[in-house]
């Protein structure tokens, strides 16, 4: 059964004291550090690439989640893995070979991740795609903005997901807070982004706990037979 890792998105830091944010995150029980780098053409905004992953890594031990918002997914592959990062998640919008990046993503020293947008169908990563990765994220917000509202539209996606394939990581991205975390445990996510959710907490430790609990328990429940 797969666990609950909670993936605070970077997206939302101080961008002038990350070293400082990613330890905060680290320290509050944070799994992963969700790092969402943007090219500027396959979404609109611009983030940070390699440099800045690079120069992050020796201030954290925290699994560097890497959500790749760039059209062209196979050029980045080993700059990521030399800067450190471990799960590299491609869009399935931005290739036409998805499983032979799959295995030069694992060749890298990666593991491999595939996201799908909002209006783009899950039948995109079902079969050799979902078999081959290590984790799918279902993005509940448009990418490439923070702060967007949670679509629950996206949730039966997940749902399905689960269902197919029951031990795979499943992650959800985008307007991920305590009022939506319920909804996206039960449908089967187990890997939660949150940006303002968790960054703009009082108490970020808290909300973390309570996103984690949510999830192992809706998780739990995902085992029970019917």
């Amino acid at each position: 059964m797969p666990e609950a890792k909670i993936s605070p998105s970077m997206l939302s830091s101080d961008f002038a004291n990350l070293a400082v944010e990613a330890k905060r995150m680290h320290k509050n029980g944070a799994d992963w550090l969700h790092l969402d780098v943007m090219d500027g053409h396959f979404v609109p905004n611009i983030t940070f690439g390699a440099p800045i992953i690079q120069a992050l890594r020796p201030h954290t031990e925290a699994y560097f989640d890497c959500h790749m918002m760039v059209s062209n997914p196979s050029q980045w592959v080993d700059d990521i893995a030399k800067a450190g990062g471990q799960m590299y998640t491609f869009h399935i919008e931005a290739t036409n070979d998805p499983v032979g990046l799959i295995k030069q993503i694992h060749a890298a020293g990666m593991q491999a991740g595939v996201a799908v947008k909002p209006n783009t169908p899950v039948e995109a990563v079902l079969g050799e795609v979902a078999e081959q990765v290590d984790m799918i994220l279902v993005m509940t917000v448009e990418p490439g903005f923070g702060g967007q509202r949670f679509m629950a539209q996206c949730l039966p996606k997940v749902e399905q997901l689960r269902k197919l394939y029951p031990n795979l990581d499943i992650e959800v991205d985008g307007g991920l807070a305590l009022d939506t975390i319920d909804v996206s445990a039960e449908a089967g996510a187990n890997v939660i982004v949150a940006g303002t959710g968790i960054f703009k907490a009082q108490d970020p430790a808290q909300v973390i706990t309570n996103f984690r609990e949510k999830v192992n328990q809706a998780q739990l429940a995902w085992r029970k037979p019917n």
